[in-house]
């Protein structure tokens, strides 16, 4: 089977482009399949997690990327000639490898992908919430704007052959579609080494973002940090961290918050950590959360669309708090703290939950998907 991915680019340390990294090497070197990633913006760069060499890349050299400085004129005129360049081109790459299933990553792509009759199914995925957009935005008007932005692409969305979501949440959020399917992502090993659950150090990994919510985790923290002053967070991530950076010191959390670039050695920061937190405002379904789980992490979460409700519960290897509600966030990170028992009981169960979602039964999954679409 030949299998195409659309994407923006493999160069960034997210979740979307290691999830791409395990299944793109699971098709390949696994199953034997042929894999090929069409991206728009890689520019030469490296690719941050270890794909296969035997998966084959191939850059557009689109780079929408170039024009975002713009005004919003100029942008909107280059966007438009860049799609048009970039139909042109993706549509005679996969009329030349004649792929059986080419997937679109929701990326500037998936307007049009279903457009492209060069033979093969085409399956579209979605690594966020349908109310992401919404969320985002902070003017009521933008934010009315946007929610009928988003519902307009459930028009898009029904011209696939299939449609993945992360989440049963976020397929409730998208209504009615005969072509839609739940997919969750999955981890490319369970780990045979759990944290020991000993170290006095939370752990919060992502990219410096309003989506995930650093801002209101170190204040959290910092109610946290009254009655536990040995105790301190890393956070783990690129992206521009002047404003947390200007947080931590209006906070006075010097001593007890340390922030780190993205490494390839992640393994590390899990084992060393007792404790995951998660203060994102909206999620997908977050490959942290399943990770954490998967080194015996208790996790605390905020319960915000979509991931967190899918993932974990109270005595389900984790705790759910009320979204935004920053004490409460901080009184269950203390609650973990303070609780050792229940720290490792919370350890034990999310090793068990990780289970659910090994690269085995989660690629089986897609497997079926495939055949299923061509018909096989």
């Amino acid at each position: 089977m030949k299998i195409v991915y659309c994407i923006n680019g493999t160069y960034n340390s997210g979740g979307m482009e290691k999830v791409l990294c395990n299944k793109a090497n699971y098709f390949s070197d696994k199953l034997g399949h042929d894999v090929i990633i069409i991206t728009t913006e890689q520019k030469g760069r490296q690719n941050f997690f270890n794909f296969s060499n035997k998966i084959k890349f191939i850059d557009l050299g689109i780079n929408y990327d170039d024009d975002k400085n713009k005004n919003i004129f100029i942008r909107l005129y280059k966007s438009y000639k860049k799609r048009r360049i970039h139909f042109l081109k993706l549509m005679e790459v996969l009329e030349t490898i004649k792929p059986d299933i080419c997937i679109s990553m929701f990326d500037r792509d998936f307007s049009f992908l279903y457009k492209i009759k060069d033979g093969s199914k085409k399956i579209l995925e979605f690594h966020f919430c349908k109310k992401m957009k919404v969320i985002e935005q902070k003017n009521i008007v933008m934010k009315a704007i946007q929610y009928v932005r988003v519902n307009t692409w459930k028009n898009i969305v029904r011209k696939y052959d299939k449609f993945v979501v992360l989440t049963e949440e976020d397929k409730n959020d998208w209504g009615n579609l005969k072509n839609i399917t739940v997919i969750p992502n999955s981890i490319s090993h369970i780990s045979y080494e759990q944290a020991k659950l000993q170290k006095k150090n939370v752990l919060s990994i992502g990219r410096a973002s309003y989506q995930k919510g650093f801002d209101l985790l170190l204040k959290a923290w910092a109610q946290s940090v009254e009655k536990h002053q040995n105790w301190q967070l890393t956070i783990v991530g690129g992206g521009n961290k002047a404003y947390m950076i200007d947080l931590i010191k209006k906070l006075k959390l010097e001593n007890n918050v340390i922030l780190k670039q993205p490494t390839t050695e992640i393994s590390k920061e899990y084992l060393n950590a007792s404790i995951y937190v998660m203060s994102s405002r909206y999620e997908g379904l977050p490959m942290v959360l399943i990770e954490a789980l998967n080194y015996g992490l208790p996790i605390v979460s905020f319960a915000c669309p979509c991931g967190p409700k899918d993932v974990i519960g109270d005595n389900n290897g984790g705790i759910l708090v009320e979204n935004y509600d920053i004490k409460k966030l901080s009184h269950a990170i203390n609650r973990v703290i303070e609780n050792k028992e229940e720290r490792l009981k919370m350890g034990d169960e999310a090793v068990k939950k990780a289970k659910f979602y090994s690269e085995e039964t989660i690629m089986k999954r897609w497997a079926e998907l495939f055949a299923e679409t061509l018909n096989l």
